[in-house]
Formats: structure tokens, C-alpha cells, sequence
């Protein structure tokens, strides 16, 4: 069955995040490849560039959680009514037998409501897991104050009594709510097809009761910064590329920094920004950058830390940086982190042990051969966990023909096992793609 349009599901319209960005990316490329394409979205939909590509916005209206009154985050957070009338009333108007629906965010606007609305096309939906919502209530398998990897089953006794959230246990009981909620609208036991970024995510999700057989591993884009390796060897500085936010950590990279003695330049914004400038007034903080801006700062950096507190199932921007021939320092419960070690271009830490986060820094700092090893080891490593967008569009429309496919036909018709076994299912990919 053709393809008749691709709508593409996200909370957000104006990348602010990775998830939104390859959102924001598939549309685009989907329209150039001469698709027609909707952004369901549940903010304003503000996005001037969709428009002008010929990409129909369905927007909601509505502001991110924290941006509302406590009150109505908290309903709203918990099953958004009008979110789901919103995504119901453009089915109903609009949907055709070869429309593909995907959903890459929905935990800030749209909410569990949005899996309600899509119970009548739930056979052509296809779901990106960019983190652990699907599984889990705090989104992270995670204890957040500490970055412990969780070992619950989610929604046991013992997920329900964990103390995981970051802010206070009446919030992680807000969440366990939404969970609940999620669950009946969404039959995790009969999933439809669950891109995840990294392998690793697969036994995570399967915890939660998602099957193995609805899991398929997508790595995500990443375009290194630079076509030539940084020489990194004649660098001194360390960059930080992200969201200025707690979770992403930028306050232990520069506590780390300033025990190592190496300048940091952070490339981003956000609430921890003036915290940072009072507390740290000798790091260079650049605020959001275009692309070609980031590559000017990239060929300055010796390397690159991401010190996330909680697992990053993926880490955009350490195969970006990796790509480039930063040497990457990384959490160590970042998926990533295991594939970055065992390539030797860089190293896992305990972002919150400053000492041990310092001392990693100097190990690369203070050596020019050791920096060059990991730096040409890194631009090797950066070909094989990411795919190129062309590739990435290319498995994505794959992915997509296969659920049309699978509409036309029975369950357990022979033709699926063709079908899955013809689908690429490694987290390395070849650096041709």
C-alpha cells in the first residue's frame, strides 16, 4: 500500500530538544522527498519553516507543563482532554488507508489522552522511544537524585515505593498516576513497533512488559561537526553542548573543569545559566548556536564531556562530537559510554565524583599522543553508531511500508517473517550509510 501521507506526533514545535529535533528533521526530509506531511503537535505550532516546505501544522495550543498553573499541569499532565479531542477530530477529518502515524514526544503536552485518540488507527502507528516514558513514570529507569540505574519492574510495589524522582515523592506518586493512566489507554502487551535508539534500551522496555518482537534498534542521525578530524592535540579547552539544565549536568562540568584547571566553554541555555555565570564567572558560556557556529567552537575543544545525571539512551551530541574527532567523556550509565571505552575514544565517569570527573579530564588534557589516539579512534567510532540522515529517512519509510504491509494481511501470515528478517536490526552501523 502507498503511502498517503506521514503525520508526524510531537509535543513540541521549535527543537528545544533531541527528540523534537529528529521530529523536526523527518518532517522536513519526508516533504522533500515529495511526501505529504502533517506536524501534530500540541503547542502553538510557531514553525515558519514547516510551513514554507509545504508541511501542514495541526496544532493544539497548549504550553509545556512547567509553563502552566500547578493545577492545571497536573490534570493536564495526566490525561489532556483536549489534546485528545484535538488528534481525534484531525483523524476523523482526514485519515486515509495509507496514512502512517508516528509519535516521537508526548509526556509534556499531549499526555496519555493522545493514545486514546489513535486507538482507531492504532494498526498504522509506529512510536519512537527517545527515553523510557512508554515504561517507565519517571522516564529515566533511573533514581534521579543519585543516577543509580533503577531495578524495579516498573509499576511494582517496589517502583511504586522508590523514592526516584528528582524533586519530592508526591511528584513520583503524580507520575506512578500517569503510568497508571498510560496503561489503560496503551496496551504495552500488543505494542505497535518501537523504534529505540540504542540496543541497550530493549531490556528496559521489555521490564515493563513490551514485547522483544515490537522492539526494533534505529540509531539516530548525527552529522559530525567538521569533515576533517580536530586536531585536538594543539587544543586546551572542554565544550559542553546542550541544555543548560540539571539533568544534563553542565554544574559538574564545570566544577570538574575548575579542579582540572582546563577552560569549558557550554554552547546552550536554560534555567541553570545565571547560577553557572555567578558561580563560575571564568567559563565561557555561548548560549544556543547554529550549526556552523557550533563547528567554529568544536575546533577549539580538546574534547567533549556529556555529564548527564541520569541514562541518556542515546547522546546526540556525543556521536556528533565523536564524529568530528573530539574524544567524548561520558556518564557512566550513558549508553554510549560502553561503545566509547571499548573504541578507546574516551572515557566513562561518575559525573558527581568531581575528583574522579577532574582527574579523567587531565589523563587527555595533559597528553598530546593519548588525545590524538582517541581523537582518530573517535572519527572511526562516529561512522558506526549513527546513521546518516539519508539512511535514517531510508529505514524509516522501510519501517513504515512494513506496517502498511502487515494492515493488509493476517497476523502470523508467512510473509512477516520476510519482513522482519529483511529489516537491519545492529546498533553499529556501517559508516558508509
Amino acid at each position: 500500500m502507498t503511502i498517503d501521507r506521514i503525520v508526524v506526533i510531537n509535543d513540541i514545535s521549535a527543537a528545544k530538544g533531541g527528540a523534537t529535533a529528529l521530529a523536526l528533521l523527518s518532517a522536513r526530509h519526508f516533504r522533500a522527498r515529495g511526501h505529504a506531511v502533517t506536524y501534530l503537535t500540541g503547542d502553538a505550532g510557531d514553525n515558519a519553516g514547516l510551513r514554507a516546505l509545504g508541511v501542514e501544522i495541526a496544532a493544539l495550543g497548549h504550553g509545556r507543563l512547567l509553563s502552566r498553573s500547578t493545577l492545571g499541569a497536573l490534570s493536564t499532565g495526566l490525561y489532556n482532554r483536549a489534546a485528545r479531542d484535538h488528534v481525534a477530530t484531525w483523524i476523523a477529518a482526514n485519515d486515509t488507508p495509507g496514512a502512517i502515524y508516528h509519535v516521537h514526544g508526548w509526556s509534556q503536552i499531549l499526555s496519555p489522552a493522545l493514545f486514546a485518540a489513535l486507538s482507531p488507527v492504532i494498526d498504522r502507528v509506529v512510536l519512537s522511544a527517545h527515553d523510557f516514558f512508554l515504561a517507565c513514570p519517571n522516564g529515566s529507569f533511573a533514581f534521579l537524585r543519585s543516577g543509580r540505574v533503577c531495578p524495579h519492574v516498573p509499576m511494582s510495589v517496589g517502583c511504586i515505593t522508590a523514592r526516584c524522582d528528582r524533586r519530592s515523592y508526591a511528584q513520583k506518586l503524580w507520575r506512578v498516576g500517569r503510568q497508571a493512566i498510560l496503561n489503560q489507554v496503551y496496551d504495552r502487551h500488543h505494542s505497535p513497533p518501537i523504534l529505540a535508539i540504542h540496543e541497550t534500551m530493549r531490556p528496559f522496555l521489555m521490564r515493563a512488559g513490551i514485547p522483544g518482537s515490537a522492539i526494533e534498534t534505529l540509531p539516530n542521525p548525527a552529522a559530525p561537526w567538521t569533515r576533517e578530524r580536530i586536531p585536538v592535540e594543539r587544543n586546551r579547552e572542554v565544550l559542553f553542548v546542550g541544555r543548560l539544565e540539571e539533568t544534563k549536568g553542565p554544574d559538574l562540568a564545570a566544577a570538574a573543569c575548575r579542579a582540572a584547571g582546563v577552560p569549558l566553554r557550554l554552547i546552550g541555555d536554560g534555567v541553570l545559566r545565571a547560577a553557572l555565570e555567578r558561580d563560575y564567572p571564568e567559563i565561557m558560556i555561548m548560549g544556543h548556536q547554529p550549526p556552523d557556529a557550533i563547528a567554529q567552537h568544536a575546533r577549539q575543544a580538546r574534547l567533549l564531556v556529556m555529564p548527564s545525571r541520569y541514562p541518556e539512551p542515546y547522546g546526540l551530541v556525543a556521536a556528533e562530537a565523536l564524529g568530528s574527532g573530539l574524544p567524548v567523556i561520558a556518564a557512566d550509565t550513558a549508553f554510549l559510554t560502553a561503545d566509547i571505552e571499548a573504541a578507546g575514544a574516551g572515557l566513562g565517569v561518575e559525573p558527581r565524583d568531581t575528583c574522579a570527573f577532574a582527574s579523567a579530564i587531565r589523563l587527555i588534557a595533559e597528553d598530546d599522543r593519548r588525545a590524538r589516539r582517541m581523537s582518530e579512534a573517535a572519527v572511526g567510532l562516529g561512522g558506526r553508531i549513527a546513521l546518516s540522515t539519508d539512511a535514517w529517512i531510508d529505514r524509516l519509510l522501510l519501517i513504515y511500508g512494513h506496517r502498511l504491509a502487515a494492515v493488509r494481511r493476517p497476523a502470523g501470515h508467512p510473509s512477516d517473517a520476510a519482513a522482519t528478517a529483511s529489516r537491519p536490526s545492529s546498533v553499529t552501523v556501517e559508516g558508509r550509510l
